[in-house]
């Protein structure tokens, strides 16, 4: 890895977005919403050109529109709207006709630097491109990609190498929402701008770390989606291998996206593949029944396991990761468990004292919390655990939400919220040894926390208990 392989701090602005697959769900419960967002917020000042199939007009994506931002319980403000959505237009047709891209073409005729977001499935990327490049729509211009960025480490390699035909590096961001999430960028600010977290911050100080993004849903309508991907592929190796980067990585040596992927490499670099003896996978009960998913079918809804950092920081320290569908609560947080005192002089009721946590929640109610011990003010000295922090919302209100972070770099240049590529390689080396296991999963109960021989992969103590809030 040198200098020369990473990409600039900064990239181009563009005077034009292209949004591809505008008509569909992902834009729908996401895209649109934060378009209009960012046009609140006064970030969007150039105009979006939505491509898709069907016989749609300007209009009626302009009603499309209205209609998912409220949806969101947004209250629309009339003003903000009408601005917007002058600035709405569509490109119909289909995405594998070359016909397609020469209307696009007229519809980009002067606009400037234009940034591509494909809101496609995955198996569209390369076709996309290479239409865009046919077209001559890859000069003056970046392509932005979804998540998943192939389903293993050489379909990965596969996808960056034909993407890169076309678009390179410099103009090639891969979205992982997760690194939009306001409160998932303040994992490192916590860490390096807090004196008071960074000396401890390693083995010396730190006894375990538990990573956890639990749904109290299940797969709903997204059958055929998520049983061709599962948890391990939908969450695992992108979002919570990405958490773990920014709680382990080492400072980087300056503010700008290219140090900061190169200390996600590093960190990455020093994990172990995941072992199959220390994992656990599960299938809720009445999966099999949801429409779109096969009859047979294998693929896990949860998954947890223990992971090991190989370098002077972490070695020893093992980072548990879980996640799942229709467990008992959502939650999404981050519970790093402090070493006791060697001398322990202050014992609980059990004959021990409860450890020193640190949570971070990184969706929903955000914030940071720690639990400390004090004594009770009439229960001698015997240690309570009481907890100590602050929701980001009571103190800054309304927070960005990922994707409006996600579309406003991907308008502004800014690469700092997009996946940094051979980081996503190491995420798929970290997991390529589970992807296609030998045995199926376990069942569990609906609203349960999971397959039983999950509770005590972190030992004997199992997970530190996780509320619907972050102070419940």
């Amino acid at each position: 890895m040198t200098t020369a392989s990473l990409p600039p701090s900064a990239l181009e602005p563009a005077d034009v977005l292209v949004l591809h697959g505008i008509t569909g769900d992902l834009a729908r419960k996401m895209l649109l919403p934060a378009l209009y967002q960012l046009s609140t917020a006064g970030r969007l000042t150039c105009p979006v050109i939505g491509v898709a199939a069907g016989d749609w007009d300007d209009e009626r994506l302009r009603r499309h529109a209205r209609t998912a931002v409220e949806a969101t319980g947004t209250t629309v403000d009339e003003q903000v709207f009408d601005r917007f959505a002058a600035g709405l237009s569509i490109v119909t047709g289909d995405f594998t006709e070359d016909a397609t891209f020469e209307r696009l073409k007229g519809a980009l005729a002067g606009r400037g630097f234009a940034a591509h977001y494909l809101a496609i499935p995955p198996g569209l990327f390369t076709t996309v491109a290479a239409a865009l490049a046919r077209a001559g729509l890859n000069r003056d211009a970046r392509l932005v990609v979804e998540k998943p960025f192939g389903h293993d480490s050489a379909s990965a390699r596969e996808l960056q190498q034909e993407l890169g035909r076309y678009f390179d590096d410099d103009h090639l961001l891969r979205v992982d929402h997760f690194l939009g999430n306001a409160a998932v960028e303040s994992l490192m600010v916590a860490r390096f701008a807090n004196t008071l977290l960074a000396p401890i911050w390693h083995r010396s100080y730190v006894d375990n770390v538990q990573i956890s993004l639990a749904e109290d849903f299940d797969v709903a309508d997204r059958g055929s989606f998520y049983d061709a991907v599962g948890c391990l592929r939908d969450v695992v190796q992108n979002h919570l291998l990405q958490v773990l980067a920014l709680l382990a990585m080492d400072p980087p040596s300056a503010d700008n996206h290219a140090a900061q992927g190169l200390e996600k490499w590093r960190v990455l670099h020093a994990v172990r593949p995941m072992d199959p003896a220390t994992t656990v996978r599960g299938q809720y009960e009445g999966y099999l029944d949801v429409p779109g998913v096969k009859p047979d079918s294998t693929t896990e809804t949860y998954f947890a396991t223990t992971l090991h950092v190989d370098n002077w920081r972490w070695a020893g320290v093992p980072f548990h990761l879980r996640s799942g569908k229709s467990l008992a609560v959502s939650a999404a947080e981050v519970v790093v468990e402090l070493r006791r005192p060697p001398l322990e002089l202050f014992r609980g009721a059990d004959g021990q004292a409860p450890p020193n946590l640190v949570r971070f929640r990184i969706d929903g109610d955000t914030g940071i919390r720690a639990d400390l011990l004090v004594a009770k003010g009439s229960g001698g000295h015997r240690p309570v655990q009481v907890p100590i922090g602050v929701e980001y919302a009571s103190v800054f209100g309304r927070l960005e939400q990922p994707y409006e972070t996600i579309l406003g770099g991907a308008v502004s240049g800014d690469p700092e919220p997009f996946a940094f590529y051979p980081a996503v390689l190491e995420c798929w080396r970290i997991v390529d040894p589970v992807l296609e296991p030998a045995d199926p999963p376990l069942r569990y109960r609906p609203g349960s926390w999971g397959p039983e021989p999950a509770a005590h992969l972190p030992g004997p103590a199992g997970w530190h208990p996780l509320g619907p809030t972050l102070f419940d």
